[in-house]
């Protein structure tokens, strides 16, 4: 989306008509990905039950989700729910993962109108049935979509991820399929979830908390953060535009140093 588009949707004179002005829409980013964090605590400063937090932070994913296609990001990846996640209470894991049959089961059509892909990475293995089959109808339903690509990381682990990706590999050599001479990174990354994405070049994450997490370890090795103080649920449009504007502001290097690029 350029410019003029953008602000064919923004009321002249506006505080988003000035965000939205402040944006490069010439040096916009592939693939931006967020930790998102905070649902528990928004609901604790509320006196408010942590599910109550996740119901908030599942609008903020719509509201993200919008606010990506229109900024002309091409792939976000968002981290729903670790590997680590499954230790929660009982109660809260049924939740999240009832907040998320929800999502599937009403906002799927839209996404699809919308020419939205999704795909969901991670250990399917420890989901329930139902919940693998709508994951599975969500994907062949967007499969040929060509808007953004919306990934959700559930029941995922990066090292998890990075030792699958080496069993795999593992397997093949010992197949006879793969000389151990012929493994290299992209031989790797062709074996990961991600297989075929760009890695991420921006990571957000909220709450003000300033740590990866077990998220994307092997793809964020060159990728901007910008951590943010708000709570997951509180997160805007404006965020996600204040964040692409503190990256579009960095040099971003690859080890290299200034004067050599």
């Amino acid at each position: 989306m350029s410019l003029d588009q953008l602000l064919a949707w923004i009321p002249p004179g506006s505080p988003d008509e000035t965000l939205a002005r402040q944006v490069n829409f010439e040096q916009l980013l592939a693939h931006v990905a967020i930790i998102m964090d905070g649902n528990g605590r928004w609901a604790l400063s509320r006196d408010l039950p942590r599910t109550a937090g996740h119901h908030r932070g599942a609008e903020a994913v719509r509201r993200t989700v919008i606010g990506a296609a229109e900024l002309g990001v091409s792939y976000l990846t968002l981290y729903g729910f670790s590997s680590e996640n499954w230790k929660r209470p009982p109660a809260e894991v049924d939740d999240l993962m009832g907040l998320l049959r929800l999502y599937l089961r009403s906002e799927i059509a839209e996404l699809h109108r919308n020419q939205v892909r999704v795909r969901v990475i991670g250990d399917r293995e420890r989901l329930s049935e139902d919940l693998v089959n709508l994951i599975d109808g969500a994907e062949q339903m967007t499969a040929a979509n060509a808007g953004l690509n919306l990934t959700v990381a559930l029941s995922y682990g990066g090292r998890g991820e990075i030792v699958r990706a080496a069993r795999r590999i593992a397997e093949r050599v010992h197949a006879g399929e793969l000389e151990p001479s012929e493994i290299d990174e992209s031989v790797f990354e062709r074996h990961l979830h991600t297989a075929g994405m760009p890695d991420p070049d921006l990571v957000i994450r909220t709450s003000g908390e300033k740590r990866i997490s077990n998220f994307l370890l092997w793809q964020t090795a060159y990728s901007e953060f910008v951590f943010i103080d708000c709570l997951w649920p509180d997160f805007s449009k404006r965020d996600l535009e204040d964040a692409i504007r503190e990256y579009q502001s960095r040099d971003r290097r690859y080890g290299t140093s200034a004067k050599s690029r």
